[in-house]
């Protein structure tokens, strides 16, 4: 075979892969064309309703329930009580968990030289000589100061929630020896990062929860509302927060030392229009959409974030209005205009609303 032979057998086989090759090309292109023209795009969603709701802005933080602090009106609601002298336990008188008065005698002590029961002996004494005017205002202040010094006594009506001796224990000035606390009056104590504390005041509403707020049909049985009586004006060194206390309700069910979440409320809008949260999704150029359901289709829609609580959002957008349905299952990558198939079961939009409507 010489070589103009082989180059023209060459020339045969380029011109027909060429030909196949736009034979298949010519036949996927149909394909292809047809296919779009005879079967449109269709996704399965979800759906939700767009309501008018009440919705607060919070700052959380986590506290513990201690006694309530002196105010200009009442003393502290717990104290630890330490002996007032050196000396041996020679009586307790209460147990703990025990209701007490002020003024009632925990503990009795023996100094060594003198017993609480010898010392309370004595001061009858002087105060009945004081009586016949046989004796003078002197001696009877140092018998009464002598039996303060060996007893114990509840410096306001409340609860024993301590008792740290037993009969025969030494003691001296440096032991706690009992604490009573007042239960009805009790507190709650939190440290609130300070970039988050800024706008905090006192006054502003409170909310502590034992249930970690999770909502039963949209509320929380298990919560207390209260406000807030003191804001710190530092902010602690040691990890960046401010001390901020609010007072409990004398029925909050809260014991001390109870460690719990609360959240203050720093803004409440009312009757705002808000939708689902799953409804609410970010676009590829970062702005907030919602895919507004008109007919069989969706539109991706525009809108401004306001509050969010409870899995909704306040929105705000130019024709929006109450009972619009959106796209909650399935809203995230929409295209901006698409056929949709709603999946909903009956019940579930109204159930969706029940958190808005407990509101």
């Amino acid at each position: 075979m010489n070589r103009k032979h082989i180059i023209a057998i060459i020339v045969i086989l380029l011109a027909a892969g060429a030909g196949i090759v736009a034979l298949v090309k010519s036949r996927d292109g149909a394909s292809e064309s047809g296919g779009d023209e005879a079967t449109p795009t269709l996704v399965s969603v979800q759906t939700g309703a767009l309501k008018l709701v009440t919705l607060h802005r919070y700052v959380q933080g986590f506290g513990t329930v201690e006694p309530a602090p002196a105010t200009a009106d009442q003393p502290a609601a717990g104290a630890p009580l330490a002996a007032p002298s050196a000396g041996v336990v020679t009586r307790v008188n209460v147990v703990a968990g025990q209701q007490v008065a002020k003024g009632d005698v925990l503990v009795e002590l023996d100094s060594g030289t003198t017993t609480y029961a010898q010392a309370e002996q004595e001061l009858a004494r002087q105060k009945e000589l004081f009586a016949q005017q046989n004796t003078s205002q002197k001696n009877l202040q140092a018998a009464e100061a002598q039996l303060a010094l060996l007893r114990v006594t509840a410096p306001l009506s409340g609860t024993v929630a301590r008792l740290d001796v037993k009969p025969g224990q030494a003691v001296d000035v440096s032991t706690v020896v009992a604490e009573v606390m007042d239960l009805s009056r009790l507190a709650v104590s939190a440290g609130i990062p300070s970039a988050e504390a800024n706008d905090l005041k006192a006054g502003e509403e409170a909310r502590i929860s034992r249930t970690g707020f999770q909502p039963v049909n949209g509320q929380d049985i298990r919560s207390t509302t209260t406000s807030l009586l003191f804001v710190s004006p530092d902010v602690d060194k040691d990890n960046g927060t401010v001390l901020v206390r609010a007072l409990l309700p004398a029925d909050s069910g809260l014991r001390p030392g109870q460690f719990v979440p609360l959240r203050i409320v720093t803004a409440v809008h009312t009757n705002c229009l808000a939708a689902p949260a799953e409804s609410v999704v970010t676009d590829e150029s970062g702005k907030s959409v919602i895919a507004l359901v008109k007919g069989d289709e969706a539109v991706q829609t525009p809108v401004q974030t306001g509050l969010r609580e409870d899995g909704w959002v306040e929105i705000e957008a130019p024709g929006l209005k109450a009972g619009d349905t959106v796209v909650t299952v399935g809203a995230y990558g929409l295209p901006e205009k698409t056929k949709i198939s709603v999946q909903n079961s009956p019940g579930d939009e109204a159930a969706s609303t029940n958190s808005a409507d407990a509101k």
